[in-house]
């Protein structure tokens, strides 16, 4: 039993929670997984660095100090905090327009964008906005994600061709400037790019179990080397990354002026929704496999925290990295401790490698995030939803072409509108079935059959939804074609025990259709009403009009106290028995017509 005293603590300090983990064991599979982790991250931020339009040192910041405050306070043992493309792609988008990329003036608004993006996630999970996660679909952050991997593809059309296309083009303008230049493509640069993305992809299919990025780099920079040794830079103009600072993150100070918080703050808004989907997405996608509860709310306030830390010690915005967070998994990780250690360990590779960078050409990065923005695009679920559902096709492509063509912010709030389109959508037509006794069944268990007759006074249906505000017209539609035309069917049975939650409105039209129903000789009545229902109709004052008599327990209860209503004389003429009590009726057999 956990006192209040150590629960709030640990509410307050997660990382409390992991003392009963500190082994020997789970210590020796952390710091193999944190050295694994930090040996994949080396190529990874340079690459998330160069999508974001950050000096490359800055995608190695971002997977330090951001990833330790996210273990320390996110509530997933296995999530790994730091760059990721989405994010990268985004920030580029955002802040591109305002400054030269890789400049003072930009690196400061970034930082700035992401001191407010921590704010804003530290915000919503202290105010317990977990939830609102769940109404951004799994199609939406595939569509985005598509489509944010061939703007990062399209991105590098110019370094992997040696071509020169204007910094910050748009997704067409890149189209059309790369086939205008066809002609102008370096074919020395072309072969480091073709030999680096070649490596990789046999890396990857024949040596899985090692960094095939590394294997890709490597086999880019010593082509790229050979080159140039050979011919010379001017003959092959194969530019290199130039050596990264061989030393720690610097401390950094957000631009907290009221002009420039106004410019960001609907990027910043964008890129914390955007950031948080793909943390908890991917927390709980890893929780699957290790069986372990997942906080959406606590991993907002660690991702806030992150971010804000991230922001004073030189890291740009940062979430949940699906790469590294399943690689961490897979590694063995036993708690958030791997994370933890694989960022000193990444201190100490940037350190020794920082040099070397000085070899790697640009043309091989070109082919690193070709194979990044390879594995972004989910074919598999982009097969099953095309087969499956029109309606997520559409929010498919409608998120996808908007990522291309509109700018990336924006995309992200088309994609929250779609899905809360979409639920809206889904919970305001609710899923309502006829039900008839089933004829084989002892007791006459009801069923969905449209084979099965059904009663000629007496309809039977379950709704299976709430009966709230965005339901009503629909649910009461339903109920009034209920016996319309030649079918006298002026009593309605509901089956209740779906209908988990109803508001004014949706009481008001159960009301409203209970008085019609009495009005033209019928009556409408309720089966395994939930008790929340119940109350709101006790607390609204609507209960008389519904009557508590026209609400039953059991099946047997309903059909016998609502037979015993029926038009009986209609009964007599009915063949179809379909209630047990019909039996107690005899059947008019109508002599034939000799003239007929």
């Amino acid at each position: 039993m956990i006192s209040t005293t150590n629960f709030s603590w640990s509410r307050l300090f997660p990382f409390l929670l992991w003392r009963g983990l500190f082994t020997r064991a789970n210590l020796r599979a952390d710091l193999l997984a944190g050295l694994t982790g930090a040996i994949i991250v080396l190529p990874q931020g340079v690459a998330f660095a160069t999508i974001a339009g950050m000096p490359p040192e800055y995608g190695l910041y971002a997977a330090m100090v951001p990833a330790i405050v996210g273990a320390l306070f996110g509530s997933s043992w296995h999530l790994v905090s730091g760059p990721t493309t989405a994010i990268s792609i985004v920030v580029f988008g955002a802040i591109s327009p305002m400054a030269e990329p890789g400049g003072a003036q930009y690196i400061s608004l970034v930082l700035t964008l992401t001191f407010m993006v921590g704010v804003l996630q530290l915000i919503m999970g202290i105010a317990r906005l977990g939830v609102l996660v769940n109404f951004i679909s799994h199609t939406v952050v595939i569509g985005f994600t598509a489509g944010a991997a061939i703007l990062i593809a399209s991105s590098q059309f110019k370094n992997f061709l040696g071509i020169s296309i204007a910094q910050g083009s748009s997704f067409y303008q890149t189209i059309y400037a790369t086939l205008t230049e066809i002609s102008d493509i370096q074919p020395w640069v072309l072969a480091v790019g073709v030999v680096t993305l070649a490596s990789g992809i046999l890396a990857k299919k024949f040596i899985p179990k090692f960094p095939y990025m590394i294997v890709a780099m490597l086999a880019g920079s010593l082509v790229a080397f050979a080159m140039n040794m050979m011919f010379g830079v001017d003959v092959t103009h194969i530019r290199t990354l130039g050596s990264l600072p061989g030393k720690l993150q610097p401390l950094s100070m957000p631009d907290f002026s009221p002009t420039t918080l106004q410019q960001l703050s609907h990027s910043a808004l964008a890129i914390a929704i955007l950031a948080l989907t793909e943390a908890v997405s991917i927390s709980r996608a890893i929780a699957v496999r290790s069986h372990q509860r997942i906080d959406g709310n606590q991993e907002f306030i660690g991702q806030g925290l992150s971010n804000l830390a991230g922001s004073f010690f030189s890291g740009y915005a940062s979430s949940g990295s699906f790469n590294r967070s399943g690689l961490n998994y897979e590694a063995g990780a036993k708690t958030p401790v791997a994370s933890i250690l694989a960022s000193f360990f990444l201190a100490g590779i940037l350190l020794l490698v920082a040099p070397f960078a000085a070899y790697l050409p640009i043309a091989a990065m070109a082919s690193i995030l070709f194979l990044v923005a390879w594995g972004l695009i989910d074919f598999k679920h982009i097969k099953i939803i095309i087969k499956t559902s029109r309606a997520e096709t559409a929010v498919l492509v409608t998120t996808f072409i908007s990522t291309l063509f509109l700018n990336l912010e924006f995309a992200i709030y088309v994609g929250v509108i779609l899905s809360l389109a979409l639920y809206l959508k889904r919970t305001s037509r609710p899923r309502i079935v006829v039900r008839v006794p089933d004829p084989k069944s002892e007791k006459r268990a009801l069923v969905t059959d449209p084979h099965l007759p059904e009663c000629p006074q007496l309809k039977i249906i379950r709704i299976d939804g709430s009966a709230f505000f965005g339901a009503v017209n629909y649910i009461q539609e339903t109920l009034q074609n209920i016996g319309e035309g030649a079918s006298p069917q002026k009593h309605v049975l509901v089956i209740a025990k779906s209908i988990n939650f109803a508001d004014i409105a949706g009481t008001e039209m159960l009301v409203q259709e209970a008085t019609r129903r009495r009005v033209i000789g019928g009556g409408l009545y309720f089966y395994q009403l939930k008790d929340q229902v119940r109350k709101m109709l006790e607390k609204s004052g609507y209960m008389a009009t519904v009557r508590p008599e026209n609400i039953f327990r059991s099946k047997a209860d309903a059909i016998q106290s609502i037979f015993a209503k029926l038009d009986h004389d209609i009964c007599k003429r009915c063949d179809k028995r379909i209630f047990l009590e019909c039996k107690q009726i005899p059947l008019e057999i109508t002599p034939p017509n000799p003239h007929a």
